[in-house]
Formats: C-alpha cells, sequence, structure tokens
C-alpha cells in the first residue's frame, strides 16, 4: 500500500493519510487483519512527523477503522462500525453535502453528478470484487 500526502492540498496530512486508509479498506486493496505500515517508517516515507502519523491512526482507531495490538502494530478491522445507523448517516451526510457543493460551483448538473456517483460506486464495487478474487475469496 502506498501513500502519498500533497502538501498543497489545504487538507491536513493526517486526514489525507486516514481517507488513504479508508479508501483502501473501501477498494479491497486493504483487507481485514492486514497490517497497516509501522509509524516511523510511514512517517520518514511521507517525509510527516511520527505524530501526524500516529494521529492519523488514531482517528482511524476512534472511528473503529483499525485496532492497536500493543507490541504487534495497527491493523484494518473487520468492517463492524461501532457507530449507530443515524450516526453513519450525520457522517456521510458531511461528505456528500460537500462534494454537493463542489458540484455547483464546479457547474455540473445534477444527473452528471449522479451519473459520476455511480461510477464511483461502481468502480469501488469492482475494485473490491478483484481483490476478493485476488485474495481467493469467493464474491
Amino acid at each position: 500500500m502506498v501513500f502519498q500526502v500533497n502538501f498543497k492540498s489545504g487538507k491536513p496530512p493526517y486526514l489525507q493519510l486516514a481517507d488513504q486508509v479508508k479508501a483502501a479498506a473501501a477498494s479491497g486493496a486493504l483487507q481485514a487483519g492486514e497490517p497497516l505500515p509501522s509509524i516511523r517508517p510511514l512517517a520518514e516515507q511521507l517525509r510527516l512527523n511520527r505524530n501526524t502519523v500516529a494521529k492519523a491512526y488514531s482517528e482511524l482507531e476512534a472511528q473503529g477503522v483499525i485496532e492497536t495490538v500493543a507490541g504487534k502494530g495497527c491493523f484494518l478491522k473487520a468492517n463492524n462500525t461501532p457507530f449507530k445507523q443515524e450516526v453513519r448517516e450525520r457522517l456521510v451526510t458531511a461528505d456528500i453535502d460537500a462534494a454537493v457543493v463542489q458540484a455547483h460551483h464546479l457547474q455540473i448538473g445534477r444527473e452528471a453528478f449522479l451519473k459520476l456517483v455511480h461510477q464511483r460506486l461502481d468502480y469501488f464495487e469492482h475494485q473490491r470484487a478483484q481483490a476478493k478474487q485476488a485474495s481467493g475469496v469467493p464474491a
């Protein structure tokens, strides 16, 4: 798994890293039980302070995405979110609202926006199926 940080994006590096882990999990590139890179080497690779990587991992752990095993590292958890349905929907709604606002500013209409959403959903489903197939797990 290769992580990248864009220092010009305006988004804090720890959130970029957390988002990339969640995207890898959603696409199947990272499977439940797989270890995440250790903090120190990842920080060196990305040219970040170790505390920044640790903050990303703490954020992911608080969200129930990963778990830390003392002396062994951080691992992707099975997709069993600790959040209730209402909270999950509220979290996703905030991201959807931001995407709708961005689409408006970029003059992307409703139909084109919905088409993009469907394309992205299909893409992630396809990636997940390929990852399962590559790992030998029936789809």
